[in-house]
Parts: structure tokens; sequence; C-alpha cells
């Protein structure tokens, strides 16, 4: 089975690009009626999907792998586990899944880079939901100890209010409405106009 476009996705770091690959590899290998559970990325094409934020598709993947590769492969139940918490929005716990297992080195770096995906992703989030949050919160979301949380939204421009525990986040600045021309709307509706008469 040749694994080389999958080899170079992950020494290139493009972890978007391996759920895509692995999904088409398993679709040309299944049409050809090879038999491949044992040498299969299992674990590396659910971090794929991981990756990708498309946890459906991990699920579906986790349910189609063999029971006997789940026992004998612990990095698979790990890679799933991360999902698992995606799925249940276990934001602390999806961190612990990440470091709760001791990853081998092809998967290292995509968990790295998951991880770190994440924690911006998380980040984002706790920005545009929240004017103040506490500290403890923050680093729950972020999966970080509280100096660290701490630290680090202080390095994105967020205020520390000492007395109350409370970090004051710092909006992003509103994109300006860009105005329609109605010249524009009005050739756009002769168009469609022209197009459906």
């Amino acid at each position: 089975m040749d694994f080389s476009r999958l080899s170079e996705a992950l020494a290139s770091k493009s972890y978007a690009k391996i759920a895509e690959i692995c999904d088409d590899l398993m679709l040309q290998v299944a049409a050809e009626g090879v038999a491949f559970q044992d040498e299969w990325p299992y674990a590396v094409h659910l971090l794929g999907h991981i990756y990708d934020d498309d946890i459906n598709s991990a699920r579906f993947l986790w349910k189609s792998i063999p029971a006997a590769i789940k026992e004998s492969q612990p990095e698979v139940v790990a890679a799933w586990k991360v999902g698992q918490k995606l799925w249940m929005r276990d934001y602390r716990g999806v961190y612990e899944a990440i470091r709760g297992f001791d990853w081998s080195q092809e998967t290292q770096n995509v968990v790295a880079a998951f991880s770190e995906l994440y924690t911006k992703k998380m980040f984002q989030l706790l920005q545009s939901a929240y004017s103040t949050i506490s500290v403890q919160d923050t680093a729950l979301f972020l999966g970080m100890s509280e100096d660290h949380a701490t630290n680090y939204v202080l390095q994105q421009g967020w205020f520390e209010d000492p007395a109350s525990q409370m970090l004051n986040v710092k909006k992003q600045p509103i994109a300006a409405e860009q105005k329609l021309d109605p010249g524009k709307l009005q050739r756009l509706t002769e168009y469609v106009f022209h197009l459906e008469h």
C-alpha cells in the first residue's frame, strides 16, 4: 500500500490534508478489494478528521474500525478519546485526553498542531462570547494553568482585575459594513432575471 502522499503531508505539516488523503486511499484500497486493516494508520486518520473539526467523520471512522484494532492499538483509542471529548464539548477533557497519552513520533506533531489550533479556537470563542470572565474559567477553556492562561490572554491585550480574579476581554474591532452599490445590485438583478427567462 502506497502511503507516500500521507507521508508527504505529515512531513510538510499539511495536517488539513490528512483526512482527505486517508479517505481517498481507503476508498481506493476498498475498490481494489485489498485487505488493509492491520497496516492502516487509523490513529492518523482519526486525528486528521479531528484536526479538520469534522467530528462526524471521525465518529463514522471509529465505528468502522475493527474491534481487534481497537484492542491492539491504544493510540487509536487515545485519538478517539480526543474526538469523544470534542463531541461532548468537554473543553478541559480535550486537553486531558491530549496530554494523557504518550503519542508516537508519527502522531506527535499532528496532536501538537491540533492542540495549538484548538487553543486558538477556544480563545476566539471566549473573545467573542465574554466581556469579562474569571481566571478559572479561562484556564478551563484554554487547557492551561491559571497563571499560564492569565499570561496568555494578557499578551493578547486583555486586562486583569487582581481583586476580583476577573479578566476583561479585549474585543476585536468590528469591521465596517461594506455598502452595496445600487448600480451593482441593479446589474445583478437584471442578470438573474435574464437567466430565469
